[in-house]
């Protein structure tokens, strides 16, 4: 049974850095795209990355590109995303999500509930001064 495990959240004054980690276990996570999702109080789920099997291709929203990085070590099961010059705005808890890819290629960062085959439990980033 598959399960993803997301750390690494905290508080971190604006324009600091958190790095997100996800877990995955019971799957076989090299074969599947994997997604980082955002869902501030208030609001609905956003999209924010994603990177595909292999690690070859990945994007981010444009809400945090130049800011948020993407990676994963398949060796380690896991998925990392790294934030930087954190804003405000970027407060919200982060899930990780995994996507079957049967053909490799691009990744849609765009967040779709019929998507996910695993979801994880989510980490709670605070951003404030």
């Amino acid at each position: 049974q598959g399960q993803l495990v997301a750390s690494g959240g905290g508080w971190v004054l604006p324009g600091g850095s958190l790095r997100l980690s996800c877990f995955a276990s019971g799957f076989g996570v090299q074969y599947y795209t994997m997604h980082w999702i955002r869902q501030a109080p208030g609001k609905e789920r956003e999209g924010i990355s994603c990177i595909t099997s292999g690690g070859e291709s990945s994007n981010v929203a444009d809400s945090v590109k130049g800011r948020f990085f993407v990676s994963r070590d398949n060796a380690k099961s896991s998925v990392y995303l790294q934030m930087n010059d954190l804003k405000p705005e970027d407060a919200a808890v982060y899930y990780c999500a995994a996507e079957w890819e049967p053909v490799p290629g691009l990744c849609s960062v765009d967040y779709d509930k019929g998507r996910y085959a695993y979801w994880g439990r989510g980490t709670q980033v605070f951003v404030s001064s």
